[in-house]
């Protein structure tokens, strides 16, 4: 028995004065309203109506039932409602992560736009370049770019492609020639996003499909500021993308 089903059938009932009116008020039939009184009854233990054949009247005792549950549906019925506004409306605080560079540059400039048309909730932005967990740190959105793994515990939505590209400053390659082919980078020195601790493989396409490599560098960080600094003082070579290439 659903027990909110029955207290709606008989408060129903109270209001209506009969079955018959209830069960037009709530789209079902009179038996399906007798059966939810009749087993609220039972539950209970008590009788809650007086019953005639041409009235039905509550009892002392489901008199006093009925006004209480008369609070319980209306408590019920706030609690629904709340909810409903809630996620048309979202309220309270937003916990949001996401990488230093890409914070700066793309989400930053939206906050404005964003908090104007949901006044009701506060954001708290925090930027790192960390590896963070997002149910540890107590996040409700971070913001990735990479390609995640499967995971039970969180919901992922692509938002955009992130492209990258080869590129490096004219004096580099003045100083160090063009690389033509994959394998050309091998003796170049390069700027990777990541760290040391972890091997510097790049994966390239080129007229043979894919190819994954090693490169050596003498700069290796997590954040896109420093490595874009860095190829434009000429240091190295960053990646930045997939590059299709192939030998002249």
């Amino acid at each position: 028995m659903d027990k909110f089903d029955s207290l709606r059938a008989f408060t129903q009932v109270v209001n209506s004065g009969g079955f018959a009116a209830a069960a037009r008020e709530m789209g079902l039939s009179r038996s399906a309203v007798n059966k939810l009184v009749i087993a609220l009854e039972n539950e209970l233990g008590v009788q809650l109506l007086h019953r005639s054949t041409r009235v039905v009247t509550p009892t002392e005792t489901g008199l006093a039932f009925y006004e209480r549950s008369v609070e319980i549906l209306a408590s019920l019925e706030e609690a629904e409602r709340s909810i409903t506004q809630l996620q048309a409306e979202p309220k309270g605080r937003l916990r949001v992560n996401a990488p230093m560079s890409f914070g700066t540059m793309h989400l930053a400039p939206a906050l404005a736009n964003f908090l104007a048309q949901y006044p009701d909730l506060q954001v708290q932005l925090t930027l790192s370049d960390r590896f963070v967990d997002p149910i540890e740190e107590g996040f409700d959105i971070t913001v990735r770019i990479a390609e995640l793994q499967d995971s039970a515990s969180l919901i992922a939505h692509r938002l955009t492609f992130a492209e990258r590209v080869l590129c490096a400053a004219p004096a580099y390659l003045e100083a160090h020639g063009i690389p033509q082919c994959p394998d050309d980078l091998r003796h170049h020195s390069c700027l990777h996003y990541g760290q040391l601790a972890i091997e510097n493989q790049w994966t390239l396409v080129g007229p043979n499909g894919e190819q994954t490599m090693t490169v050596r560098g003498a700069l290796c960080s997590n954040n896109g500021e420093v490595l874009r600094d860095a190829a434009f003082a000429g240091w190295a070579l960053p990646y930045y993308r997939r590059l299709s290439c192939r030998r002249s």
